[in-house]
């Protein structure tokens, strides 16, 4: 068992990230050490603040009030990052910080991958799409995260019965609370070394 110092990259509220910072299960044995954001302020950023937890916000260029993605590698190392989480987190990736954490970072989206997933698609325009469907379930999926959108292997996945939806307002209601549950499973089981790759397929021991 390893300890987990987490890197959590967001664009909105936080809540995953938040899930993470109050699981029972993963209390002792990984923690949130940096939060960082492509805006100068969000609503992730406040609860940084609330546990005291270093962020920044990065920007591949140059822009006031912003790091690069160079010094964020440096960040990270210093802070001793060893997994990164892309939890609501709208930008690409660069590929230096992929090659950086090969089969380190990972994402979470809000609907079962492969479909309803790609350029575009985030928060409520994936729940849009999945009412507009007529799709009964849908769910939460966490993967790896390679240099296309949701396209990395498949770690987990969660369904939720929909049939009964009246909104788009409705799945994402449901989907979150799966997702809650989701992502601190999965680090979990990253802690547990219980996921391994074999055939390009994720198996969990």
């Amino acid at each position: 068992m390893s300890y987990i110092r987490m890197a959590v990259f967001v664009s909105g509220r936080g809540s995953n990230m938040e899930a993470l910072i109050k699981s029972e299960e993963l209390r002792e044995v990984a923690e949130v050490k940096l939060v960082v954001s492509d805006k100068s302020e969000c609503k992730a950023f406040e609860i940084a603040r609330k546990y005291k937890i270093k962020y920044v916000s990065v920007f591949d260029g140059d822009k006031s009030g912003f790091i690069s993605y160079e010094k964020l590698l440096e960040i990270m190392a210093e802070a001793g990052i060893n997994l990164v989480i892309l939890a609501g987190f709208l930008k690409m990736i660069p590929k230096k910080l992929i090659q950086e954490y090969p089969w380190k970072i990972i994402n979470i989206h809000p609907a079962l991958l492969p479909l309803f997933g790609g350029k575009g698609m985030y928060g409520m325009n994936v729940h849009s799409a999945v009412y507009a469907s007529g799709m009964k379930i849908s769910g939460a999926t966490v993967h790896y995260v390679n240099e296309k959108y949701d396209d990395g292997l498949i770690i987990l996945q969660r369904a939720v019965n929909i049939s009964d939806v009246i909104s788009p307002e409705q799945i994402a209601e449901r989907v979150l609370r799966l997702e809650h549950e989701l992502l601190p499973e999965v680090v979990s089981l990253i802690v547990r070394d219980k996921i391994k790759i074999v055939d390009n397929r994720v198996m969990i021991s």
